[in-house]
């Protein structure tokens, strides 16, 4: 039997001399088991939710020590200014107090086989999700492989780019915020600022930057991710190779989402089915139809 001292010992050992992405796949492995048996145990089954922007950041800040090269760091750098910002906009929702994502309320009530839920909850919730961590973390991998290279020019702009995104995100966050602070208000029968009025009667956002989209969030959060791949082919020229797979998967699993959310607000606001006809687009900004 081997002595916990010695156990400690193997693991650092693993943790610092076994490649990378091996090491982050068995990671997510073990988060997606963790998580899995918390919801089973609890009921609750939004632990990777509270996870999204926590173990990205790990991952990437992981890739980047181990690499010790300036494009990986600079990349772990704006993954973990993204974290602070979605953490910070998740904790102030309550996402940490224990309350469930809405969606798997809504599903479950869907999938009411138990032998069923449990299966989707271990293939999609947990095993898919945490392994699309490290799918579009990828890139920050790739950068470690090809940091020996010089910097190309254009890593500099598209981290330049990836910032501004995660600002579009962080001012969509704040409208949503005040809006949905105004509407608490006028429930509780408070005064509100009267430019939220209309948007409070209807029960959604549509000012700001969601009258130019209705998922702004959506579109920084997909622009993020797809720059932080392109950060990475500007090294590689191989879109496979610098992990265009993440993006991807990303992009459609946002549709799906899209049309889920919209489906269920649409059963709950009558005038969103007027909204969505006014704006061009889901996800990418555009101006308002006439």
């Amino acid at each position: 039997m081997i002595p916990f001292s010695g156990g400690i010992s193997l693991l650092l050992n693993f943790i610092t001399s076994a490649n990378a992405l091996l090491v982050v796949s068995l990671w997510a492995l073990g988060f997606a088991a963790a998580s899995f048996l918390f919801g089973i145990i609890t009921g609750d089954y939004s632990w990777i939710d509270r996870m999204w922007s926590v173990l990205p950041v790990c991952f990437a800040i992981y890739y980047a020590v181990r690499s010790g090269a300036p494009a990986p760091r600079a990349a772990a750098v704006l993954i973990t200014i993204w974290g602070i910002r979605l953490t910070f906009n998740f904790a102030r929702k309550g996402g940490y107090k224990g309350e469930e994502d809405y969606r798997w309320v809504y599903l479950r009530k869907k999938i009411t086989n138990p032998v069923l839920w449990q299966l989707f909850n271990l293939v999609f919730i947990c095993l898919f999700q945490t392994g699309l961590f490290a799918l579009f973390t990828y890139p920050v991998y790739a950068l470690t492989i090809y940091s020996a290279l010089n910097i190309p020019v254009l890593f500099w702009v598209f981290c330049a780019i990836g910032f501004l995104f995660i600002c579009f995100e962080f001012i969509a966050d704040q409208q949503q915020w005040n809006f949905h602070s105004a509407k608490k208000s006028a429930f509780e029968k408070k005064d509100y600022p009267s430019k939220y009025s209309s948007d409070v009667k209807n029960g959604f956002l549509s000012r700001g930057l969601f009258s130019l989209c209705r998922h702004p969030n959506y579109f920084g959060e997909l622009g993020f991710w797809w720059v932080i791949w392109l950060s990475a082919f500007v090294f590689t020229r191989d879109p496979a190779g610098s992990g265009i797979f993440g993006a991807v998967i990303l992009s459609f699993i946002f549709l799906g989402s899209t049309i889920l959310t919209e489906s269920i607000t649409s059963s709950k606001y009558p005038e969103y089915k007027n909204y969505k006809k006014k704006t061009v687009s889901a996800i990418i900004p555009w101006f308002i139809r006439k």
